[in-house]
């Protein structure tokens, strides 16, 4: 079966729900499993699928949910960058075809694609934080270089920002009409694929996008640490985590046969083939429905990608099973939990600057902060995924502030570790904010080892 096909086949064989008021309730998109409507066992294509998201219909959405006396105080949006090109080449293969130029009359497209594209030629005198400032604004190359966004990443995005106006903006009025620069933190580290992803998102949320207003932050770690990055135990934590991963892959001969298949295909030897991680080039090939590539040997297909992705499932479910990515978690996110609680408090306390935060990252980047919140059911992040904290007050109680955590449009507030049994004895719809500020201060160290009080004293622990 080729590409083109199984993307025809995994069409039908996705089941959509409809309310009673014509919504889709269980969309393609969702992010936790549902034993009723996905297919009753790890199907890897069908996992490949959403990891694309590919732009369809307008998305049904949990966000800015709540009760007519809550007000929205500040959002706070993490996304991962949207579709790209690949990071590897396979070796002694033909580089994907994909075109990473705008153009209206390809899709996926968007109706603010062309204004997009014209806004951004024109923002030579954007002021970015250096080395931001060197980044080009959008995609441009016919022939796409390694890692660059694509047309289908920039659309993703222009989606998303245009549904998080659609509820933040013009529903809740998040942000005043005369706005300042001030009301937003931006950050991205220093991919283009970040910057841009980030730019098409905010294109698509605010109403006026003045370059004035713009000014994005560059972070140099994807974990998003800035001046907590050092920290030996996390570093061990990973050491111990990629070990797993080496150990697991070792036992599946399924996965080594197959790499040897597809080197002897491509004639170069099992160990390049997969130092060239394969599956990176080969999700392209399949999320832009381009065939796979082939030598005079023969073809790489749709049976090697399937044994390589479901090994990926399978590495996935073991990691959350075992310790060790816990423990990296916790320490690669507590940083940037930390920074959105701080800014969380401070909006609580009145504060009108930063009411929306957006961080332009990677898959390394939410991935750990999934893990750490509790959210061990949440899938990997797809392109283009979405992580937002919302906070509110309750109007009939102003000195009450309430948070709500939603993934790619699901409300998993009460899946996280620290509400979890909140939910099971409050009828309130949202979780206090102190059981957040009491997770990130306290409990993600109280979890690690139960010994340490802080972040520094973690990171320096047994162990390290």
């Amino acid at each position: 079966m080729d590409v083109r096909a199984a993307f025809l086949l995994l069409v039908h064989l996705i089941p959509v729900s409809t309310t009673k008021n014509g919504g889709s309730s269980k969309s393609r998109k969702r992010v936790m499993p549902d034993p009723v409507t996905e297919p009753p066992t790890v199907d890897p294509v069908y996992e490949a699928l959403l990891y694309c998201n590919i732009p369809s219909v307008a998305e049904h959405s949990m966000e800015g949910h709540a009760p007519h006396h809550y007000k929205l105080v500040s959002v706070h949006v993490f996304i991962r960058h949207g579709d790209r090109y690949p990071l590897y080449a396979i070796p002694k293969t033909k580089r994907p075809e994909i075109d990473c130029t705008l153009v209206a009359s390809r899709k996926p497209y968007h109706p603010k694609l062309e204004a997009f594209v014209s806004h951004m030629s024109k923002g030579s005198g954007a002021s970015f934080e250096s080395p931001l400032n060197s980044l080009p604004l959008y995609p441009n190359h016919l022939l796409c270089e390694m890692g660059e966004l694509t047309q289908t990443g920039v659309v993703q995005h222009l989606q998303n920002g245009q549904l998080l106006r659609d509820i933040y903006l013009r529903k809740h009025k998040l942000l005043p009409n005369n706005w300042s620069s001030e009301q937003l933190y931006l950050e991205t580290t220093g991919k283009s694929r970040t910057l841009q992803s980030g730019l098409a998102l905010l294109y698509g949320f605010l109403p006026d996008f003045d370059w004035k207003k713009i000014y994005f932050k560059h972070q140099p770690s994807a974990l998003f640490c800035s001046g907590s990055c050092y920290c030996p135990l996390r570093n061990h934590y990973l050491e111990k985590e990629q070990r797993r991963q080496y150990l697991l892959r070792l036992k599946n001969r399924d996965l080594e046969r197959t790499y040897g298949e597809m080197a002897k295909i491509v004639d170069i030897p099992t160990k390049q083939l997969r130092a060239a991680n394969p599956i990176d080039s080969m999700l392209c090939h399949f999320c832009h429905n381009v065939s796979f590539p082939c030598s005079r040997s023969g073809c790489l297909g749709m049976e090697h990608f399937k044994v390589i992705k479901t090994h990926q499932i399978e590495d996935e479910r073991e990691r959350h099973e075992k310790p060790l990515y816990f423990g990296y978690s916790l320490l690669g996110a507590h940083p940037i939990l930390n920074q959105t609680v701080n800014r969380m408090q401070r909006a609580a306390e009145g504060w009108t600057d930063e009411l929306f935060t957006l961080y332009s990252a990677h898959d390394v980047t939410l991935s750990p902060v999934l893990s750490a919140l509790g959210l061990l059911e949440a899938r990997f992040p797809r392109f283009a995924a979405r992580l937002v904290f919302e906070l509110w007050q309750d109007r009939q109680k102003p000195s009450e502030h309430s948070v709500r955590i939603l993934y790619n449009g699901a409300d998993v507030t009460f899946h996280t570790s620290f509400c979890h049994d909140f939910h099971k004895r409050s009828p309130k719809p949202m979780c206090p904010l102190e059981n957040l500020v009491r997770f990130v201060k306290r409990d993600m160290f109280v979890a690690l080892d139960g010994s340490s009080t802080n972040y520094y004293d973690a990171c320096h622990g047994e162990g390290a």
